[in-house]
């Protein structure tokens, strides 16, 4: 997969896309096309272009070795959560992450095992 350092940040429809495709592997524009109209309407031509527009960034790669093309991302979904995040804490934590993990932690209400981990990864950061 390509690092997220050499390709541009996904946009919101881009990152949908990508969600998926993390999921699923790979898929056909019919399967992703399926599985964004299975949350919201769509259409067929505009899940293509989209995907058109990724390929030409290096978001996803395409095998047209087949009638229907294959998609598959390019990008791993780590690196890019990541890269978000540290976009995330630079412009409104002054690139802190204890702070962004704070609010994190502030908004949602956790599960035990959440915190678990968190308390696993902090005796790991000592």
């Amino acid at each position: 997969m390509t690092s997220t350092h050499e390709i541009p940040k996904p946009t919101e429809g881009e990152l949908e896309l990508l969600t998926i495709l993390w999921d699923l592997e790979q898929a056909t524009v019919r399967e992703i096309f399926d599985a964004v109209n299975a949350r919201r309407p769509v259409v067929y031509t505009g899940v293509l272009k989209l995907l058109q527009i990724m390929t030409d960034k290096g978001l996803v790669k395409r095998d047209e070795r087949e009638r229907a093309h294959v998609y598959r991302a390019a990008i791993a979904r780590e690196e890019t959560q990541r890269q978000f995040l540290r976009e995330l804490s630079k412009r409104f934590f002054s690139g802190s992450a204890a702070q962004l993990a704070l609010h994190a932690l502030e908004m949602e209400v956790s599960s035990e095992e959440d915190l678990d981990e968190i308390r696993k990864l902090l005796r790991r950061k000592k």
